[in-house]
């Protein structure tokens, strides 16, 4: 039996498209297991789908000055030493790597002991871990073909991004039931992403008695971000993070409001739910998000506005015109050539692994 390790943390985004990958992994006859933070979500997200999890230490690689710059080197350092040994000790085929900064150290350890890993990359330009780590890789795999310019040519391959399977047959009815919901009006779902964001939260949270007038609202808000005082607000339920129950709420849902990180705009797209994206700023990231989101506006998937022109006015007019032309989202995303890559990451893996 071949082995692999997969690794990737730091958000949702990181390690999901590795639980993805997870049921295809076996069946194809691969021994798993993963290397991820201390107290990073991957950890609490591959416990649950029982797959043995190995811990190293984990510093940030910040593009601006904080104090702990001067300390995660170390962190960085004593990882890359963990993961050698753990590589080591676990003996593994092969690498697959999700990219966040728990990531590198263990693909720089793989190279020390001549182990191929594939990274994949899901935005349109890499992010500085995949940076790092590129030049120790065998391949590297991107979601947009946009995105193979900023690659090594001969190690870039056009994918895709995994989905999970279980996404594509969620149940309407289990998720009515689970939220309180009936059937006469339809389902507004909000995604802030995986840690939440205040902005979108307290913009949603304004707009409820008129958004309530029209829809029903499913809001996955983030960790600590619950409003005790909307807990029993009729048509209105809130999450702090949806697990299990993510396919049956995109069943369920007729028009989706999300942050435009690339592996959930990619879920969208394969599940044809009209959306509006609301991406991260250029002031609080790298410019991803925006990417991401233009380019599927650019291709009739999505309506995009940008946080520094949200008004509760502008988005509430948003929501109303886009849920009126949603058949016309729905049409462009049923065209689109931008399906599951799972097969195709597979076949490169097996191809890969020694």
């Amino acid at each position: 039996m071949k082995k692999i390790i997969l690794t990737g943390g730091g958000t949702a985004g990181h390690v999901t498209p590795n639980i993805a990958l997870l049921p295809h992994l076996k069946k194809a006859g691969f021994e798993i297991s993963y290397i991820g933070s201390y107290d990073g979500i991957e950890k609490r997200l591959m416990e649950e789908q029982h797959i043995p999890y190995y811990s190293i230490s984990s510093g940030k690689l910040r593009r601006y000055f904080d104090m702990k710059n001067f300390s995660d080197p170390f962190k960085v350092i004593k990882g890359l030493g963990q993961s050698y040994r753990l590589i080591r000790k676990l003996k593994p085929d092969i690498i697959f790597s999700k990219g966040g900064f728990v990531s590198v150290p263990v693909i720089l350890a793989a190279k020390f002991c001549h182990v191929p890993s594939i990274i994949h990359e899901s935005d349109m330009t890499p992010g500085l871990a995949n940076k790092i780590a590129i030049p120790y890789a065998a391949k590297v795999c991107c979601n947009f073909p946009e995105t193979l310019k900023y690659l090594p040519e001969g190690k870039a391959v056009l994918t895709g991004s995994p989905i999970r399977s279980e996404l594509l047959s969620g149940n309407k009815e289990n998720a009515r039931k689970l939220c309180g919901f009936h059937k006469d009006k339809p389902v507004l779902f909000i995604i802030g992403g995986s840690s939440g964001s205040k902005f979108i939260n307290d913009t949603i949270r304004g707009l409820l008695p008129e958004l309530l007038k029209t829809f029903q609202i499913i809001h996955m808000c983030g960790k600590g971000k619950l409003e005790e005082s909307l807990r029993k607000t009729k048509g209105y339920k809130q999450f702090e993070y949806i697990g299990t129950e993510l396919n049956d709420i995109f069943a369920l849902s007729d028009l989706v409001i999300s942050r435009a990180g690339a592996n959930s705009i990619c879920e969208l797209l394969a599940l044809h739910k009209p959306n509006i994206l609301i991406p991260l700023s250029a002031n609080a990231s790298r410019g991803d998000q925006l990417l991401n989101a233009h380019s599927f506006e650019k291709q009739g998937y999505s309506v995009v506005i940008e946080e520094e022109i949200i008004n509760p006015d502008k988005l509430f007019k948003m929501i109303l015109e886009t849920y009126k032309n949603r058949e016309r989202y729905v049409n462009a995303m049923k065209q689109s050539t931008m399906m599951d890559s799972i097969d195709k990451i597979i076949s490169l893996i097996e191809e890969t692994a020694k």
